[in-house]
């Protein structure tokens, strides 16, 4: 078929890699998100996308929004029989999704019908859910409610920050991607609407989503912790300012401390919450390099009765 690959972040990138290397499909382009500021100087970059696409010699189309007659009119000289869709980043109006023959198809990071939305892999993460997976789905209007065509599974192991777990589900799903447009083009695939039963929402987890609560339990501190590791960051305040939270552990046989009360050892540092106490292991404080957590303590001399989130 020929292809035309919608997609955005890094995590996009190993399905095109996949598509490009399949040898069976034609790329003809790819749709991008525009050049976005980025760093200290906040000069306009390229997405990682559209940088792997110039790297492969493809046409790249950086509509502002996807409704611009322009890029309409260019996808419709392209003709694509089918869109690859893996977090491009914005909604896709009906006029375009009418073009290509075989629609848009896009690779989410859940099992649907669980985690409709834009973090699924956060939200699976800080549910405490034990296996997640990506699936293939033919858009539609609806969130995230298409029929599906495929899904992977992959089990979430006990320290998977988002960022890992995403990491792997990005190669599992390039594979998955590219054959499910083998068996579109084959004929062999046809996509089966979702289940009415199961529907949950992942709605973009923001900073205040990621403010430690210590009165919750140390299960639920630890999932937040890594649910929003590395974006958007989990963090509590310390003397009136910002500390970020990179990764803690739970200590299930300290349970002396009360939420938020911290004791500290000479090489480490635990944390009171509304069960048993969690170890801080790693800690970034504001306008500072991410640091161990027993170096951090030493630097800042915590008095005994300081906490964290007062």
């Amino acid at each position: 078929m020929k292809l035309v690959f919608a997609g955005t972040p890094e995590v996009a990138v190993p399905a095109l890699d996949a598509l490009l290397a399949s040898g069976r499909h034609e790329v003809a382009a790819v749709v991008t998100r525009p050049d976005a500021p980025a760093g200290r100087g906040r000069r306009l970059v390229a997405s990682p996308v559209a940088e792997r696409a110039e790297e492969a010699g493809i046409e790249v189309l950086k509509p502002v929004k996807p409704r611009d007659p322009e890029f309409l009119e260019r996808l419709r000289e392209i003709a694509p029989d089918c869109c690859p869709v893996v977090a491009y980043g914005a909604l896709l109006p009906r006029v375009a999704l009418d073009i290509p023959a075989h629609g848009w198809v896009n690779l989410h990071f859940s099992l649907l019908p669980a985690w409709r939305g834009a973090a699924p892999v956060q939200h699976a993460i800080m549910a405490g859910d034990e296996i997640t997976g990506a699936s293939t789905f033919l858009i539609e209007e609806g969130l995230d409610s298409g029929p599906v065509y495929g899904t992977v599974t992959e089990t979430i192991r006990p320290t998977d920050t988002s960022g890992d777990l995403l990491t792997r589900l990005a190669f599992a799903g390039a594979g998955l991607l590219a054959a499910t447009m083998d068996g579109i083009e084959d004929g062999s695939l046809k996509a089966v609407p979702q289940p009415g039963e199961g529907i949950s929402l992942a709605p973009k987890v923001n900073v205040e989503d990621a403010h430690i609560d210590w009165s919750a339990p140390a299960l639920r501190v630890d999932r937040v912790v890594r649910g929003c590791t590395p974006a958007p960051g989990a963090w509590t305040v310390f003397r009136g300012e910002r500390l970020k939270l990179i990764q803690v552990q739970p200590v299930p046989d300290r349970t002396e401390l009360a939420p938020g009360e911290l004791a500290v050892g000479k090489n480490s540092v635990h944390v009171g919450t509304g069960s048993y106490a969690v170890e801080l292991l790693w800690v970034q404080a504001q306008g500072k390099k991410p640091m161990r957590a027993a170096d951090w303590a030493r630097g800042v001399r915590i008095a005994d009765d300081e906490r964290l989130g007062a």
